[in-house]
């Protein structure tokens, strides 16, 4: 978030003294930031349904062990 806000100072900042490299920088800051933020939140997705798949497998496994113990003939 830091990075976006700077980026947008600097973009600011380019457009008030005309410097097109300056503002061009701080819209490549802000993108830059946003793209991590992006990448950061499907990390997240993944390792959660990740784990909502371990926990599903866990929970089968253990129904399983339920069954084969009812039919020990």
């Amino acid at each position: 978030m830091k990075d976006e806000i700077k980026g947008k100072a600097d973009e600011l900042k380019g457009k008030l003294t005309g410097d097109k490299s300056e503002e061009l920088k701080g819209k490549a800051e802000q993108a830059g930031d946003k793209l991590r933020r992006n990448a950061r939140d499907i990390r997240d997705d993944v390792k959660d349904k990740a784990d909502e798949m371990d926990d599903e497998a866990r929970r089968r496994e253990s129904e399983a062990e339920t069954v084969r113990e009812k039919r020990s003939w």
